[in-house]
């Protein structure tokens, strides 16, 4: 290879990556925890307009900036539209999804692939949460961020324990204390054996309930 296509592959490269700061800040998005799926797809496509011009010296500049700026076009368009047709929204974008409900995990995506409570119980930790029972409602964002309203310190009630050295399935009946459906996280004040069955999720395991207040 040529010194000089070398030196040519540095300032293609210079070229290109300036331009695709410019797009990207022309697209209106400040960080990728912000992209949703549409999103992802539409910067997975600049890259590779991008990359062939960086070193394919029969490729003009000028062919993928072109390139790019018809992507952004098409995304602004496109989600000009979206934002007018619910379907088109929806179906690019997906739907926000309910995890947590009065202190119980929302069971109705138990079947869905993408459902995975370790996640959500990492989520929640990341958010100082201890145990469900601080937790009225919690919702999984389009764009992969956990929306969450909290009870007040007043109103939390005893939830399923998040951190490992408090979710684990109890061996014997607790005396005077509420256990937590390991699955859905439904209290029961008492049981009637260690693998009763949970009545709104079926589920045999439970552990012992936490009522303490959230630490902000």
């Amino acid at each position: 290879m040529e010194p000089k296509f070398l030196l040519e592959i540095l300032y293609r490269t210079g070229i290109m990556f300036l331009v695709i700061l410019l797009v990207l800040r022309l697209s209106g998005r400040r960080g990728v925890r912000q992209l949703t799926l549409f999103e992802v797809a539409i910067i997975l496509g600049m890259g590779s307009a991008a990359g062939d011009p960086m070193f394919q010296e029969e490729v003009p500049l000028l062919y993928g900036i072109t390139v790019l700026f018809t992507i952004v076009l098409l995304y602004k368009g496109i989600t000009w539209i979206s934002s007018h047709w619910k379907f088109l929204h929806e179906l690019l974008e997906g739907k926000s999804m309910v995890i947590v409900k009065d202190g119980e995990f929302d069971i109705k995506h138990e079947t869905d692939a993408d459902f995975s409570q370790m996640e959500f119980f990492a989520e929640l930790r990341n958010q100082s949460v201890e145990h469900l029972g601080q937790v009225r409602y919690a919702l999984l964002e389009t764009d992969a961020t956990l929306s969450i309203l909290y009870y007040s310190d007043y109103e939390v009630k005893y939830g399923l324990p998040l951190f490992p050295d408090k979710y684990k399935a109890i061996k014997a009946l607790p005396v005077d204390q509420p256990c937590a459906c390991m699955f859905c996280g439904r209290v029961e004040e008492e049981l009637a054996s260690v693998d009763s069955v949970c009545p709104r999720c079926h589920h045999k395991e439970w552990a012992l309930a936490l009522n303490t207040k959230r630490i902000s």
